[in-house]
Parts: C-alpha cells; structure tokens; sequence
C-alpha cells in the first residue's frame, strides 16, 4: 500500500499541540516527543509553571524528540500564526470544557466557534498535512435502549425524537451537556468540510469516553473530572457525579489517549473524516463504580476505606443503567493503536495521585 499523501513523520518536521498543558494533552506532547517529534506545545501562558514545568521537563528524559512552549488563546484569532507555521501537523485538543465555572456558550465558543481561526491559522502555517482534533463520545452518544453499543457511524444528533424538545440550538445557553456535545460534533463536520474544500491536507477526530490514567502535575486534578472522581473514592468517599454514585465507567487511559491522536497523523489508513472513539477494549474496561470501587480496594489495600456508590451489603443497592456501552475496535484496527489494561490504568492512576501527594 502506498503512503497516504498525508500521513507525517518527525522527518516532516514539527507538529503542534494546543492545550498541551492539560491531562489530555500533556500526554499527547509526551507520547510525540518519545517519537521523535519536535512538538511545539502551546499554552495560554508560558510562564505559568505550575503548567508548563512538566512539559519543558520531558526534554531532559532522554526522549528522542523535543518540546517548545508557545503561547495561543482559543480567543484570540491570529494568535496560533507563530506556532503553526512550517508545521506538518496539528492536533487541536485545547477547548473550554465547563470544569472552570464557564457558561454553557462558554463551553460552545470554545469547543466550536473558536476552532475556526486555529484552523485558518494552520492553514496558513502552509505545510500542513494532517489536523486531528480532540472531540468526544458526547459528539457520538444519543438516546438508546440499555445496552445499545455505540460506534463511530453514531451522532449525538441522531434519534431527535427521542429528545423531547431538549435537542436544539436554543438550548446552548442553558445547559451544558447539550452546548459541549453540539460543539464537539458541529467542530467535526467543519473540519472534515474546510479540509475536503482546501484539499491539501486532511482532518480527523479522537473522541474519548471517560479517560483516566496518570496525571503528570497537581493541574491535571481538575474538580469533576473523572481522574479526580477517582482521587476522591481513594480518599473514602462517595461517587457523586450521578445519582447514588451508579455509573458503567466505560474507560480509555489517557496514554492510548495520547498514542491515538499522533497515530492519526502517521496512518496510511485515516483520512479525512476518521473518527476514532477512544474508550473500553473489551468488556473488562466497563465497570459500575462498584466494580470500579473493588478493583481499587484490592490494588490498594493500605488505604481503609474505598469511596463509591450505594451498597446493600455486598450488592448494589439499586440497578445501574447499562450505558454507553462501546468499544475502541476501530483505533486498534485502523491506527494499530495496542491498549492497558484496565488494571494498569487504574493502578498508574492511583500511583501517580499518591506520588504528588494529593491523597
């Protein structure tokens, strides 16, 4: 099989990643850098070093490749020029996610409208061949019976029906689940189309389900995210996302995370308009929190108490809803992409919360 015409290698030069200081992020500049890349990894401020110190730290772990810091605002057009140009790639995975007290719009300006001038600032890098873009399994989940297995071919926007009513542009400003899921997948089909229309490069997406993993600095905590659910339970206390704490946590680790995007830059396979969720292997990846709760427990049994949902004795005290199941099949088949375990994932993640000393 012939290369793609736009798949890249460190020897195409430099690629760029935007929101490189997040959890997300972090580990796609550390997974490119091990490969070789000189990654020019921006933030919104250089000199934070709460932020960046783990990034320019990974120039001095014998990695093959190399990191830069740059500065870009998801807000300020223009402000991506420096970074992007001459590069062969970009992968976008810098967004407002709403874990900052942001508005819904909030969330939607920065996961959609502000996409369009980081891609005209790649654009205008002039050498670009690949933009992968971080979206999310809230651009793919909709409606279903229990137990409905989600693939790439699902969009959040099918089955409207099934909304009664809540499915519409009007309901942006008010609830944030439906601006982050309408923007993440109003973000693909954009970019699928300027690329189609520009023709000289090509445009993809990562969409993750409920990443966690190891976190690399104190940042990565953020409040609500499921990496710091997780810190919580190890800490003796209950899941509070949703209702008695019952969840199928459908997982991805954060590392295959991070392989996946630079993998969308490399294959010969992708093109333009891939999507690859990013979730469970297989089943062992689901858990309910209280199957999450009792692989933690037994990984860590120094700590007395496990946090996690309602218990009726050893049982659930009440039935957990059977989604969103789905599988990251398409990843291992298309970008080669070989996952953890759930075991490692949940073990690296709790090693690195006692590592930094924030349980």
């Amino acid at each position: 099989m012939s290369k793609s015409l736009t798949a890249i290698s460190p020897a195409d030069g430099p690629i760029a990643v935007t929101g490189a200081s997040g959890y997300i992020g972090s580990w796609v500049v550390h997974d490119c850098v091990e490969q070789g890349y000189t990654v020019r990894a921006c933030v919104r401020d250089a000199s934070n070093s709460n932020k960046v110190d783990h990034l320019l730290a990974m120039n001095n772990q014998g990695l093959r490749g190399s990191v830069e810091l740059y500065e870009g605002d998801l807000f300020k057009p223009g402000s991506y020029d420096a970074a992007f140009k001459g590069c062969s790639g970009v992968i976008h995975t810098g967004a407002t996610v709403g874990y900052n007290s942001e508005t819904p719009q909030e969330v939607y300006d920065g996961c959609f409208t502000e996409v369009t001038h980081v891609l005209d600032s790649a654009i205008k890098g002039g050498t670009l061949k690949r933009f992968v873009f971080t979206s999310s399994f809230a651009a793919v989940g909709h409606p279903r019976p229990e137990g409905y297995v989600f693939t790439e071919k699902d969009w959040c926007g099918d089955n409207i029906e099934a909304y009664n009513g809540g499915w519409t542009e009007n309901r942006i400003p008010e609830d944030r689940n439906t601006a982050y899921a309408m923007a993440k997948a109003n973000t693909e089909k954009m970019i699928y189309q300027q690329a189609a229309e520009n023709g000289t490069f090509d445009a993809m997406a990562i969409l993750p389900l409920h990443v966690i993993g190891p976190i690399m600095c104190e940042n990565h905590d953020q409040g609500m995210s499921w990496q710091n659910c997780m810190r919580y339970m190890m800490k003796g206390k209950q899941y509070k996302k949703t209702e008695g704490g019952r969840m199928l946590w459908n997982n991805t680790d954060v590392r295959d995370c991070g392989r996946a995007h630079r993998l969308c830059c490399e294959s010969t396979i992708a093109k333009n308009g891939s999507r690859y969720i990013l979730s469970a292997a297989d089943r062992r990846g689901e858990l309910y929190t209280w199957q999450m709760q009792e692989m933690m427990q037994k990984l860590y049994p120094q700590i007395p108490v496990m946090g996690g949902e309602e218990m009726d004795g050893d049982k659930p005290a009440q039935h957990t809803y059977e989604k969103p199941r789905s599988y990251c099949l398409l990843a291992k088949q298309e970008l080669g992409l070989e996952t953890y375990s759930i075991e490692d994932t949940i073990r690296a993640t709790g090693d690195s919360y006692l590592a930094l000393g924030l349980v």
